[in-house]
């Protein structure tokens, strides 16, 4: 399989691909052969079903939110360049690229990328804030029916009320960032070590 995998990037791809997500050449030819290997219809693009066969993310209380994160609005399915660009949130920043050009773009690993990321799996009406309704959503994912209703309106609201800093009863981007950054290392949260 290593052999399909490779045959079937181009190098001008990989080159193109690492520039664009900071992984490098080996790692890119072995997520390669992960996406080939979970492409069931052999047509060079994963489907929702092709992600829920992993079992990580079937067992994970947020692999469908995660899962969604993957597919660019109104598409059911996904290329390899969108599949990399996704899982280049969760490559650990190096210490060599906190001093990056600041004129170029800023990577897709970056903490703020990561932050926004990590906000859009409770934004689920894409309206750039988290509503209570939303935030009961999202930890009822998490928690299924191991707490009560009672205590999980309790969870949301006090988390609302620490968050909301504009009196909206909504969190906005800017809410989320001081209340992750306050209580959260986003980098290690949200970073998966890829072998090189």
């Amino acid at each position: 399989m290593g052999s399909r995998a490779s045959t079937l990037l181009r190098d001008e791809e990989i080159e193109e691909i690492k520039k664009e997500t900071g992984f490098s050449h080996s790692q890119i030819t072995r997520l390669y052969s992960r996406f080939t290997s979970l492409d069931k219809g052999e047509n060079g693009t994963l489907s929702r079903e092709d992600f829920q066969r992993i079992p990580e993310l079937a067992i994970n209380p947020l692999g469908d939110r995660i899962i969604n994160a993957f597919f660019p609005e109104g598409e059911d399915q996904v290329n390899f360049r969108g599949f990399m660009r996704t899982l280049a949130h969760f490559r650990p920043i190096e210490d060599n690229e906190k001093s990056k050009d600041q004129n170029g773009p800023e990577p897709l690993n970056s903490r703020s990328n990561k932050l926004h990321f990590a906000f859009r799996l409770y934004d689920l009406d894409k309206d750039d804030k988290i509503s209570r309704d939303e935030l009961l959503q999202v930890l009822r994912m998490m928690v299924g029916v191991n707490i009560s209703d009672e205590q999980l309106g309790s969870i949301a609201d006090r988390t609302i009320q620490e968050a909301d800093q504009d009196g909206d009863s909504a969190i906005s981007f800017a809410e989320f960032v001081k209340q992750v950054l306050e209580k959260v290392d986003v980098e290690q949260k949200m970073s998966i070590r890829f072998l090189h």
